[in-house]
């Protein structure tokens, strides 16, 4: 039974991969029949596992209660999907995002929702750091507009440099995993080697101490929340 549930699990899941727009497409007709028998297997190992639970401890289960909307949503998607599709309406299967629910959800998953819970146990308290960083972030870009945005600096391929906020705030998150390094400064470099300065001081405060820093909260607020949390058939 848990290799069939995970077997049909994998399938749902990798339906994404064959969904239109996808690399590989493939028919409507032949995604939605495979996805509809996932959900019928989803639906028949929910039956299953009441046939064999208390009704009212498997009605208090939240597990259970999410794999059942979770199934609801994603046949309404489907059809409605497939209304749309008869008109020529084009649209979008939001339902796609719900799958991990049910690799989550099952009883059989017990240590990937462990591993989920410690992530959402984690999250508030990385807040802190994460804010501070976005800060930073904001607080260089609105340096980086008001040192470049009056000088008509231009891009390599000749697009306007630094003048739109949202776009330097963009470049510079970019630049914190040093994706565009050297590139992002090289137009302000050309015209003037000091502002080489600039950029230095925002990858050592943001790449090396806020990335560092970012990393220790949340590896040290995983591996806590992971060692204290319960063990138990209900986990």
């Amino acid at each position: 039974m848990r290799t069939a549930t995970y077997f049909f699990i994998f399938l749902n899941l990798s339906l994404a991969l064959f969904e239109e727009p996808a690399v590989y497409p493939l028919p409507f007709l032949a995604t939605s029949v495979l996805e509809v028998l996932c959900l019928l297997v989803f639906l028949g190992r929910l039956t299953h596992f009441a046939k064999v639970t208390l009704h009212n401890m498997f009605w208090k289960d939240t597990k259970n209660i999410c794999i059942m909307v979770a199934i609801l949503l994603s046949l309404t998607d489907l059809a409605v999907y497939g209304v749309l599709r008869l008109y020529g309406v084009r649209s979008i299967r939001w339902s796609r995002i719900v799958r991990p629910v049910f690799l989550i959800n099952f009883a059989e998953s017990r240590q990937i929702r462990r591993a989920f819970r410690s992530i959402r146990n984690t999250l508030p308290e990385i807040t802190y750091v994460f804010l501070l960083f976005m800060f930073s972030l904001l607080m260089f870009s609105l340096m980086a507009l008001k040192l470049f945005g009056e000088r008509n600096l231009q891009t390599a391929e000749g697009l306007p440099y630094f003048r739109n906020y949202l776009e330097i705030v963009f470049d510079l998150y970019v630049l914190v995993t040093t994706a565009n390094s050297p590139d992002v400064m090289m137009p302000a470099f050309d015209f003037s080697s000091w502002y080489a300065l600039f950029f230095i001081a925002f990858v050592i405060i943001n790449t090396y101490i806020f990335m560092s820093l970012f990393l220790a909260v949340v590896y040290n607020n995983y591996k806590k929340h992971l060692k204290v949390m319960p063990g138990g058939a209900c986990d």
